[in-house]
């Protein structure tokens, strides 16, 4: 049994800890809280035996073999190697780090102990992603990529009237294509590959970080139009279009259903049904350790390092700096 500590005590987390319920070998046997009461009623509500309010002495401990870290993104890569130092795996939400110099410094230090270090970039993870790669010959050669995660956040209201909140702002390395594109971007690289050439385009909010944005993905006789958004929403689908039909794929992020269209206008639905979206990425990470592996090619140490600097080769061209980057 892989016992778990978390990091958080926020809407990520509980769905986290929901997601142990389906996962073999899976348990949550700590949680870590700036305040003592919020870390105790936390692991009350969800029968938590162990309660910490000091990072150092969590991943010193020996009641966990694991940590889940989903803190502000600028926390990530400092958190992460406080606990492979330690010994202990890491399952870190997406993105993983600030920017690629954190993701090299945590994968190189990850070898360094010898332990599971894994962005849980949950649609990678997903049985209908492994579906989407092995139907994509359908479309005949691929010409055209359109992938889209605009949703409308709730703190856009708050920053609209004058708050700070987190996720607009940058000295937590946050925005819109570290929250949200980076759905778009996990599955561009994994099917297709590092681009030829890469181009940008955002809305900057006056907080510094993008609300909004656009890349183009240059491959030879195709491109990939990633878009993304926090200040506005849309139901649009995300399409893998090639000569002879083309994918549509409901939700980039959960991949929950895919329809082949054919040109004669056939459909085939391609996607089976799938356990809540976390539980995927969770029982690949507990597989890892149990098997003694330390690399998974569902995302590789390069494939995390490729996406890391992919990301922060938009954010030069958008203009969008952390304190991190420094």
């Amino acid at each position: 049994m892989i016992r778990f500590g978390i990091i958080g005590t926020n809407f990520i987390t509980r769905s986290f800890i929901e997601a142990t319920h389906e996962v073999e070998g899976a348990s949550v046997s700590a949680v870590y809280s700036r305040t003592d009461e919020r870390a105790k009623t936390f692991a009350e509500e969800f029968d938590i035996p162990h309660t910490f309010t000091s990072l150092e002495e969590m991943a010193s401990s020996e009641l966990i073999d694991a940590v889940y870290i989903a803190s502000p993104n600028s926390l990530h890569a400092e958190q992460s190697l406080l606990f492979i130092r330690h010994g202990k795996h890491v399952l870190c939400e997406k993105p993983f780090a600030s920017n690629v110099e954190e993701v090299r410094q945590m994968l190189e230090t990850a070898r360094e102990h010898d332990v599971v270090l894994l962005e849980a970039l949950r649609n990678l993870f997903m049985p209908n992603f492994d579906v989407l790669r092995q139907e994509l010959h359908r479309v005949g050669p691929v010409r055209r990529v359109i992938l889209n995660k605009s949703q409308y956040s709730s703190r856009y209201d708050l920053y609209k009237l004058g708050d700070n909140p987190n996720t607009f702002n940058p000295a937590f390395s946050n925005g819109s294509l570290m929250d949200l594109g980076v759905y778009c971007l996990g599955p561009a690289l994994k099917l297709f590959g590092r681009p030829d050439g890469v181009q940008a385009n955002a809305v900057k909010l006056e907080s510094g970080v993008d609300g909004s944005g656009s890349a183009i993905l240059s491959y030879d006789g195709m491109d990939i139009i990633v878009l993304h958004s926090k200040i506005h929403g849309t139901d649009a689908p995300s399409e893998i279009i090639g000569e002879e039909g083309r994918i549509v794929i409901d939700d980039i992020g959960s991949l929950d259903r895919l329809t082949f269209v054919g040109r004669d206008a056939t459909t085939v639905d391609l996607g089976s049904k799938q356990a809540s979206h976390m539980t995927y990425e969770i029982q690949t990470f507990v597989n890892m350790i149990e098997a003694g592996e330390r690399e998974t090619e569902i995302h590789s140490f390069d494939d995390m390092l490729t996406l890391a600097d992919v990301m922060t080769d938009i954010r030069q061209r958008i203009d969008v700096r952390y304190p991190a980057d420094a």
